[in-house]
């Protein structure tokens, strides 16, 4: 088939049919296989979101603040909120994914932009990766965060007593690593605040890993390197590092979202937390997207959706002040 040809050939077949019905559920409509999303991308059809927009002149930036000091590197945050913000206000934490050996805090300025413009404060965190220390130093990490940022709540027009977690990918098991496991000793300590509590008020995992002693997770080397070694001569590490073991009917509410075609973490990682979560009693709200990979909320649309979806989670659980 001549070039030309086939690309209307593709563009026709994007157009007309290769989106996955609605099926009335909300969701952004996916696509029958991670090729047709590909091209879709690639034709134009499919919008990614500005992983880089402008900091707006209606938000104050505070970037490189160190929260802790390790024998690795300093470890940093940034932090966002409205410049007309007077009084305590409820913070969401961002954790970047990257399977836990790579990333960057600036991953998720998309969303601590627009959710600074709505009126929260965001804060967006580094942690040591599994090349510079193994588990559970990013876990410890992350919980020393939340305490620096708990006792730094008055400078930062925080209200310490309204925090989500949010995560993605890596940093969607570590959101959920810190709202499950409050007060456990093995994470605990390392801190300058550590007698400050590492509760939360709510967590978003986005297609985060949930158990990592299935067969399909034991085997990727993001996870031996995470652990710091095989399953068969780690397994009570494995089995610590997974934020299922830790689920109780007292955790916070859980907001997941996890796509169909995930290759990376499959959809069966949120199947079985939200299996757990029904088991326990525990609240949650779960998106099964069809027709979406992993970092799916790269696409505009699906963005979009997550934040909405979000904005409604955090409006009944850490909601802003009318006042």
């Amino acid at each position: 088939m001549p070039y030309n040809l086939l690309i209307f050939s593709l563009f026709f077949t994007l157009q007309s049919c290769s989106h996955i019905p609605n099926l009335g559920t909300g969701h952004p409509r996916g696509y029958p296989n991670y090729t047709l999303l590909e091209w879709s991308i690639l034709l134009g059809l499919e919008k990614l979101v500005d992983v880089k927009p402008p900091i707006p002149p209606t938000v104050i930036e505070y970037r490189d603040i160190v929260y802790k000091t390790t024998e690795s590197r300093p470890l940093k945050l940034d932090i966002y909120h409205p410049r007309n913000l007077d009084k305590p206000t409820p913070v969401l934490i961002f954790i970047h994914g990257g399977a836990w050996k790579s990333g960057d805090k600036s991953d998720y300025l998309r969303y601590l932009v627009d959710f600074a413009e709505r009126g929260y404060v965001t804060v967006s965190l580094s942690y040591r990766f599994s090349q510079e220390a193994v588990f559970p130093a990013a876990v410890k990490d992350v919980k020393c965060a939340l305490k620096w940022i708990r006792s730094h709540a008055e400078d930062y027009f925080i209200d310490p007593n309204q925090i989500a977690v949010i995560g993605g990918s890596a940093g969607g098991h570590l959101a959920m690593m810190i709202g499950y496991s409050p007060e456990t000793e093995i994470f605990e300590g390392n801190c300058d605040c550590d007698s400050i509590s590492s509760r939360v008020n709510a967590v978003v995992n986005l297609y985060g890993a949930v158990d990592l002693t299935t067969d399909f997770a034991i085997a990727q080397q993001s996870a031996k390197q995470f652990i710091g070694g095989e399953y068969n001569d780690h397994k009570e590490a494995y089995q610590n590092a997974s934020p299922i073991n830790y689920i109780t009917k007292d955790d916070p509410p859980t907001l997941i979202f996890h796509g169909t075609l995930d290759t990376i973490v499959p959809v069966d990682q949120a199947d079985i937390l939200t299996d757990k979560l029904t088991k326990v009693g525990a609240p949650f709200i779960y998106h099964r997207l069809k027709g979406w990979p992993h970092t799916m909320d790269a696409a505009m649309s699906v963005n979009q959706f997550c934040q909405s979806e979000m904005m409604k989670f955090f409006e009944t659980y850490v909601p802003l002040s009318n006042e």
